[in-house]
């Protein structure tokens, strides 16, 4: 039995459910590492093998050995690549990941709201704390971690301090990801449609209007969608 099956029976409704390569495609890298930092993995140095662990276990449960993720999760994965992007090692993102929890006693703390308002201190604490400071330029980290969190969090809806919903498409309104809908894909958010659905349509219809009547969706809302699902394409 598959997560989305599961979802349709009523279990876990409202947690979202994404492959690897799904939450890869939305958050624009790629399924490997997603799988590195969700299932953890293996290497060899002189001639001894060294296993890492996952940065935290999935919403839903492995079945089969197959891993599809949260929108928590999803949320999470966010912050982690926004964080590597700007050069943030992995292990200083665990230990922020660690201390963070600690912090704002939630196993992800990344997407509370605790961690918009105070996800600077914590970064940096949590970078003194493991000693690693003396490797960093503080100064220039302080400014990083504070542009990449305001970044972050700008299209993001916080409900009961906790991210609820997503606007990906430059934080506009008329795309949301919500784990409430549609398993928290990618939906024209008045509509409930999803953005692949209209981008595919107009691809095989050729005319933004047509798609307009036959999916009772506005114009301007079908031209969102289909340059929503271009950019993900451009990022892959």
């Amino acid at each position: 039995m598959t997560v989305r099956q599961n979802i349709q029976d009523g279990e876990f409704f409202g947690v979202g459910s994404y492959t690897l390569g799904e939450a890869a495609r939305l958050i624009g890298t790629s399924a490997l590492n997603i799988s590195r930092w969700m299932k953890g993995y293996t290497y060899r140095r002189e001639q001894v093998e060294h296993r890492i662990a996952p940065l935290w276990s999935s919403q839903w449960p492995v079945i089969d050995n197959h891993l599809e993720i949260g929108f928590r999760d999803l949320v999470e994965l966010r912050f982690v690549k926004a964080f590597t992007d700007v050069g943030v090692g992995l292990l200083a993102v665990r230990n922020c990941l660690e201390y963070a929890r600690e912090c704002v006693d939630d196993d992800r703390p990344f997407s509370t709201r605790r961690f918009q308002t105070d996800g600077r201190t914590i970064f940096l604490e949590s970078i003194e704390r493991s000693g690693e400071a003396k490797l960093l330029d503080l100064k220039r980290r302080q400014y990083v971690f504070r542009q990449v969190i305001d970044r972050t969090f700008k299209d993001l809806d916080i409900e009961d301090e906790a991210v609820a919903r997503w606007r990906p498409f430059n934080g506009k309104q008329s795309i949301v990801v919500d784990p409430n809908r549609s398993f928290g894909q990618p939906i024209a958010a008045k509509y409930g449609v999803p953005t692949i659905a209209l981008a595919q349509a107009v691809e095989a219809e050729g005319s933004v209007d047509k798609v307009a009547r036959l999916f009772g969706v506005s114009a301007a809302v079908i031209r969102d969608a289909v340059k929503f699902e271009a950019s993900l394409q451009s990022a892959a």
